[in-house]
């Protein structure tokens, strides 16, 4: 698949995507108020009807997430989404003619039927329609928009393979569509453009280059603070994405404490390790394995997790958004 200018790498499976009559069960369970983890091209989210306060809490409930983390709202096309909002601008409508369906979220002022707790109490709302099909075929089957975020417990490893899910969360009675391993392998990118200019929340797969290249004017990076009470966008807390095992960044030649260590690489193996995993060295291929890599570090009897700190370049800025939230107060 193809977004703007970027390319990303379809994640070939042999696992059969969820037929018609899975995913209408998948659909009736929505739309009486359940729960359904399904997969995106981004990760694999928790899902509910969007337009269902009940429904949504039973998602908070599940991950243990602070109502101060708003959930994303996924939608199947450009209509549903500008329904959804009181005000679409042009640059909501050039960014989604040309990144959606694919990784991008857009926080724009919300309509008042969206519950409150959707968005944290705020009055806007992350709005995005995913690439994967079978997430576009649940869309289609429910009629409903579907508030999601990431199908596991509040501040671990996101999942991007169906397993992934049901390990996170103990193995609950769920239904889980699985759709094989997702192809981006990190959470979308998120633009505000509620205020008067655009500012990016998340870094994601879709750049600010690119971004800012079909805006036709430069998109802000947010500045660095503490997250007090509500905040606009997922993902923003210091600590997220984290295994349970401690995980630190260290330069290719750094010391190791002592210990039990597996060794995350993309440019230099070491011997001094009790194990050790290879990383693609493009940042494309690096994030699609990302949180596929860490869920298996996490799994071995080590006492540290270390990652090579990956390239310092703006293409790998979600790489390192992801990495230094999962190193946070470890």
């Amino acid at each position: 698949m193809t977004w703007g200018s970027g390319s990303i790498t379809m994640i070939h499976s042999d696992v059969p995507l969820p037929d018609a009559s899975e995913i209408r069960e998948a659909a009736e369970i929505l739309r009486r108020g359940g729960l359904v983890a399904f997969p995106t091209e981004t990760v694999y989210g928790l899902g509910a009807n969007a337009l269902d306060p009940v429904a949504v809490e039973g998602i908070y409930r599940t991950k243990g997430r602070p109502r101060t983390s708003p959930l994303i709202v996924h939608v199947l096309d450009i209509a549903s989404a500008r329904e959804l909002v009181t005000d679409w601008p042009e640059g909501a409508e050039r960014l989604a003619q040309a990144f959606w369906p694919g990784p991008l979220t857009l926080v724009l002022p919300k309509i008042d039927r969206i519950p409150a707790i959707v968005t944290a109490g705020l009055p806007t709302v992350g709005i995005r329609l995913p690439a994967h099909p079978v997430a576009q075929a649940l869309l289609r089957s429910a009629g409903l928009p579907i508030a999601a975020p990431s199908a596991n417990r509040f501040m671990g490893i996101s999942p991007t393979m169906a397993d992934h899910v049901s390990r996170s969360l103990n193995n609950l009675p769920l239904k889980i569509l699985d759709g094989g391993p997702s192809e981006i392998g990190v959470e979308s990118t998120v633009l505000t453009l509620a205020g008067e200019e655009p500012v990016l929340l998340r870094p994601g797969a879709i750049t600010v280059e690119q971004l800012s290249a079909v805006l036709g004017t430069q998109v802000r990076l947010p500045e660095s603070h503490p997250i007090e009470g509500p905040h606009a966008s997922p993902g923003m807390h210091h600590r997220h994405y984290s295994p349970n095992v401690p995980l630190r960044i260290l330069a290719s030649a750094e010391p190791l404490p002592e210990g039990r260590i597996v060794w995350i690489w993309w440019h230099r193996d070491r011997a001094d390790v009790a194990g050790s995993i290879a990383m693609p060295s493009t940042p494309e291929g690096y994030a699609q394995a990302l949180y596929r890599t860490l869920h298996e570090a996490d799994a071995l009897d080590v006492d540290l997790i270390a990652v090579e700190a990956p390239p310092q370049a703006p293409a790998w800025m979600h790489v390192w958004d992801r990495l230094n939230r999962a190193q946070s107060s470890q």
